[in-house]
């Protein structure tokens, strides 16, 4: 995308995750890192060497703040384009922000909440990152069928595939990890790539051939 789009989601991300905004950069690099030592010692976050998803996700914290120290050296680059805008990321990782932002959800939920319960959905609100990101890598690695013999645990995990907008099509995404479409299989559909469909046709991204 050119200079104006990649500005305009980047600040877009920040916004609709709030105060769970993950460093772009860091999220990349750490990623990586999953792909290349998929289910190993060395992958980030693989659910076959913790006890529970608690302990993988608080490994996984303890990760992603090492790749945010990284994030800051300048001599680690990354293959293609990758961007940063270092007053969101500073902004956005900042704990005033998570708090504004957490305090703004509260504010929502006592205008519009109708009943007493909905306010248990907060805890969720204030961490919905991380609690997708355990979902998917949990999930992903241990649940579900495999299209592909990829030399690791990541499995297609249905219907939570849908309902995680592809994310957990993880054997897939392995497989392929440069396409824009988690789906591969007839019976599988990933809702987020006619979205980016839609973007590319109207100029705003360009897809490449993965």
């Amino acid at each position: 995308m050119n200079t104006f789009w990649e500005k305009t989601f980047y600040l877009l991300t920040y916004l609709f995750q709030g105060s769970s905004f993950l460093k772009p950069f860091a999220y990349a690099t750490m990623h990586r890192d999953h792909h290349a030592f998929s289910d190993t010692e060395k992958d980030p976050h693989s659910p076959h060497f913790f006890r529970d998803v608690f302990q993988m996700t608080r490994a996984t914290v303890l990760t992603f703040r090492d790749h945010m120290q990284r994030s800051l050296n300048p001599a680690i680059k990354l293959a293609g384009n990758y961007p940063q805008w270092r007053l969101i990321d500073r902004i956005g990782s900042s704990i005033p922000s998570r708090i504004i932002f957490g305090a703004a959800y509260t504010c929502f939920y006592i205008a519009f909440a109708g009943y007493w319960w909905m306010f248990l959905l907060l805890p969720i609100h204030f961490l919905m990152g991380p609690l997708h990101g355990a979902i998917v890598n949990w999930c992903g690695h241990k649940y579900g069928y495999s299209n592909f013999n990829n030399d690791d645990h990541s499995k297609n995990t249905s219907p939570l595939g849908f309902l995680m907008l592809g994310e957990l099509f993880q054997n897939n995404h392995h497989r392929h990890p440069n396409s824009a479409n988690f789906a591969h299989r007839w019976f599988e559909f990933d809702p987020v790539y006619p979205v980016l469909k839609l973007l590319h046709c109207t100029g705003v991204i360009r897809l490449k051939k993965a």
